[in-house]
């Protein structure tokens, strides 16, 4: 049983408070916080100027500002400290204001600890947002008021009043986020883990345990939903205090879900076939599992079966733009890790003129020339790890004396140009970079939207 919400209410009120981070997520927490009489400042890095109609706006409404490079000098003397996630917890500032006596928190740690409706959180390093798309769309077919947040969707805690005891929520959580959660949604679903965000994280070993914060806190009548086919995922299922159900492509479950045969079954009963789900490729064969253990005990097989039929998919996530010169171009812009790129080539029938690069998370690019290059006809790499990943398919492409033409460019203009300029009639090209976007653009969707933008200004012969 979740706590009352009354009670943040009255511990927050005239508490003097401090938000890290006033980027667009957290604006709607300040406004927020301050409707509850808690005494704001808000911390950014940002330059007055850089925000000038925004901090006239917060300075309207009582918000003090600490602005600037050396923006976190002042945050001493604070009762509450909100962090945004992509800020570590062990940070110098942090360390010496919970010394002070500070109760530093997040949005969504308070969320699911005072929340009414039943939470359903996603984590994993690919396939979080497909996933967690599903489960909203199999619980809102089958007629539940359903609330989508954490990566996607709207800032839910802004919304906690509204939502009610037999609503449901489902969260995709980062590692960021689940690395200082000290609270557990109902339903945990892992969907894989590989090396991912090592620029963020210590080491693997650590991101590993952010991730089980998903489940580490979960109550008795938890439930967790683990990926069998997965090394580091399968090993968690000990570790899990409630009951475990674990999805597989590659044998039969019975605690779970599984394919088998063309087949999608969930507690042995047959969903759908595979040939009828409308996203290609055994890793959305895989969200699709995780999806049906996570609304099994609510949901009927006929809604997760029309979902199935009818979910086009996520943008940015192998998403078709458009056939021109008859070549057919794909975006698939969140592909931020090398495992991610290769499930989405494994979905392709045959070789791909992959477009690829960008910033560098510190994961190694081995894999991704090891176990696909037999997928890639021609490799278009920019951004900050080009070279770093030419490197590795130059050494595999000599090991295994094969020859995969590539293209060492200096922006995603020039890749679309040059993939262009190689492409014939019946080839696939695809943006599915296995980096962040961050040494050039804002996001992934920002990258795909430009590289959409590219495309559909390509015309034809």
């Amino acid at each position: 049983m979740n706590k009352n919400f009354g009670e943040f209410k009255n511990y927050i009120k005239n508490k003097k408070t401090a938000v890290v981070g006033i980027g667009i997520s957290n604006r709607p927490l300040i406004y927020f916080l301050v409707k509850l009489g808690a005494k704001v400042t808000a911390f950014d890095k940002k330059n007055k100027e850089d925000i000038k109609d925004l901090a006239i706006e917060l300075e309207n409404m009582g918000v003090d500002l600490e602005l600037g490079d050396n923006y976190l000098e002042n945050l001493k003397g604070f009762e509450v400290i909100f962090k945004t996630p992509s800020m570590r917890i062990d940070i110098k500032e942090f360390v010496e204001a919970k010394n002070e006596g500070a109760y530093i928190t997040s949005e969504m740690e308070e969320f699911v600890k005072y929340c009414n409706g039943k939470i359903i959180g996603v984590t994993g390093s690919d396939g979080k947002t497909t996933t967690t798309s599903l489960i909203y769309n199999i619980l809102k077919q089958e007629g539940y008021k359903t609330w989508v947040g954490g990566n996607i969707g709207t800032p839910l805690f802004t919304k906690i009043e509204e939502i009610k005891d037999e609503d449901r929520v489902v969260l995709e959580l980062s590692s960021f986020q689940l690395m200082t959660m000290n609270v557990s949604p109902d339903i945990s679903v892992i969907t894989n883990l590989s090396p991912n965000h090592l620029d963020m994280h210590k080491g693997m070993e650590e991101y590993i345990e952010a991730k089980k914060n998903i489940f580490k806190f979960q109550m008795q009548d938890g439930i967790t939903i683990l990926n069998k086919d997965n090394k580091i995922t399968a090993a968690m299922k000990n570790e899990v205090k409630g009951k475990v159900l674990e999805f597989s492509t590659k044998e039969k479950v019975k605690k779970g879900a599984y394919y088998s045969e063309g087949n999608l079954y969930v507690r042995d009963n047959y969903v759908c076939k595979k040939d009828e789900i409308i996203i290609k490729g055994m890793h959305n064969v895989e969200n699709y599992l995780a999806a049906f253990c996570a609304t099994v005990d609510d949901a009927s097989i006929e809604s997760m079966r029309i979902v199935a039929k009818s979910f086009k998919g996520v943008e940015h996530r192998a998403e078709f733009i458009k056939e021109v010169n008859g070549v057919n171009y794909y975006n698939d812009s969140i592909a931020s890790s090398p495992t991610r790129t290769l499930a989405s080539l494994s979905a392709f029938d045959e070789k791909v003129i992959l477009i690829a690069g960008g910033y560098d998370k510190l994961i190694p690019f081995e894999p991704l020339a090891e176990k696909g290059y037999d997928s890639i006809k021609s490799l278009i790499l920019f951004g900050a790890t080009k070279e770093k990943i030419k490197k590795v398919f130059d050494e595999v492409m000599a090991n295994k004396k094969i020859e995969i033409p590539i293209y060492v460019v200096n922006n995603i203009e020039e890749a679309v140009k040059k993939a262009e300029q190689i492409a014939v009639k019946g080839d696939i090209v695809t943006l599915s970079p296995a980096c962040a976007s961050f040494d050039m653009f804002l996001n992934f969707e920002v990258r795909g939207n430009r590289f959409k933008e590219l495309v559909n200004s390509i015309t034809e012969n």
